[in-house]
């Protein structure tokens, strides 16, 4: 039974370790930065398209201890890489490591790459080219002390690259980021939503898809399907099974606005391209003057951080403001904000019920829950 890693956003982990069990997994294993288990390619198949939290479906071919480069190149010459893709697909080499005695990553994915095409070479006297930007075939390389393990990557593109939101703005939030902060929530299609600081409706097409049933992997392609040992018959019913269980398009109770009317032509360019245009309310307004539309309901916003929006001065005056706004229109509501600016937790006049760690790339941020009360609002 094949073995498979899963790397996610830090802090996912065991939200994705609980999408991966209901799967079918098995074997399924925890650690930071992603969650290992096993399957058969069927559940490979179905990881590729379901999940809304992984980056990417590795299929792990190779694990060994070595002591120096001559060991890591052996190891990767003594797979059969032409069992599993064609000499004419184009390849490229990607090497991670913690605490990683080497000196050199660019050397071990040079080392990699050549030992791979010395593998072809031997087998059928022709080598694949190496393609950085658009490779048929990815081959990830990681490195913890001691041991190396290979993988081959079976999504291709990362998996928040859904095949849906076209058009983005300054600091989008990366899709698979956003759908697991929604889960965190324990947000459920039919409980109302806001999203006040919308962008380019990350947020919102993500509850959208899940509201109307649509995986997020529908509208994309994925490596496997280049690989030898890749079911078109197997894939081809996974996919229709799929785009049978869809719901049709209708109005929902998702909310979006943004103070700015670009940002808002970009949320409906993709809500448009992605033909859920009448599923979501999108209209222009200041956070701080929006109204509750509905009696109860949930608010997520990616909030704006120095970088984003210029200097801590701004958000000095932005962040009690907003506390305020919250406390006197969204009573009933429970508020999710998501910051890398920690300065917000004593400038907000509210008491988060709940700080949750999670990383937006390498920026550690948290997602803060506030359980707003009607008439809270101190004087």
């Amino acid at each position: 039974m094949p073995d498979f890693f899963a790397p996610c956003p830090r802090g996912l982990e065991a939200v994705l370790h609980n999408d991966l069990e209901v799967l079918g997994a098995q074997n399924v294993r925890s650690t930071e930065g992603g969650v290992h288990f096993s399957g058969d390619w069927a559940l490979c198949y179905r990881a590729n398209l379901e999940s809304r939290i992984a980056s990417r479906i590795l299929w792990r071919v190779k694990e060994a201890q070595y002591r120096g480069e001559p060991d890591i190149y052996q190891a990767a010459f003594e797979l059969q890489w032409q069992r599993w893709f064609d000499v004419s697909h184009t390849i490229r080499v990607n090497t991670t490591a913690i605490r990683c005695p080497l000196k050199s990553l660019e050397f071990i994915t040079l080392l990699v790459k050549d030992a791979v095409c010395d593998r072809f070479r031997a087998h059928c006297n022709e080598r694949p080219s190496v393609d950085t930007l658009t490779p048929d075939v990815r081959i990830h390389v990681f490195i913890e002390d001691s041991k190396l393990m290979l993988y081959l990557d079976t999504s291709g593109d990362a998996l928040f690259k859904r095949g849906v939101r076209q058009h983005t703005n300054i600091a989008p939030l990366r899709e698979n980021l956003a759908a697991g902060i929604l889960r965190l929530m324990n947000w459920r299609p039919g409980t109302p939503l806001l999203d006040p600081m919308c962008g380019s409706g990350t947020f919102l097409i993500e509850a959208v898809q899940m509201s109307l049933n649509i995986q997020p992997g529908i509208a994309r392609n994925f490596a496997f399907e280049k690989l030898k040992n890749f079911d078109a018959a197997l894939w081809g019913k996974m996919r229709e099974q799929a785009i049978a269980a869809q719901l049709p398009a209708k109005p929902l109770e998702i909310y979006g606005s943004d103070l700015y009317g670009d940002a808002l032509k970009t949320s409906w360019r993709n809500l448009e391209v992605a033909g859920l245009s009448e599923c979501v309310e999108l209209k222009q307004a200041n956070v701080l003057e929006i109204s509750a539309p509905a009696e109860h309901g949930m608010l997520v916003a990616n909030l704006p951080y120095g970088e984003r929006m210029g200097e801590l001065e701004e958000l000095e005056v932005l962040y009690p403001k907003l506390g305020d706004a919250l406390k006197k229109k969204f009573g009933g509501w429970t508020a999710y904000l998501f910051t890398a600016d920690k300065a917000i937790l004593k400038l907000m006049r509210l008491s988060p019920s709940k700080r949750t760690p999670l990383f937006n790339g390498a920026i550690e941020c948290r997602l803060l829950e506030y359980k707003i009360v009607s008439g809270s609002n101190r004087r």
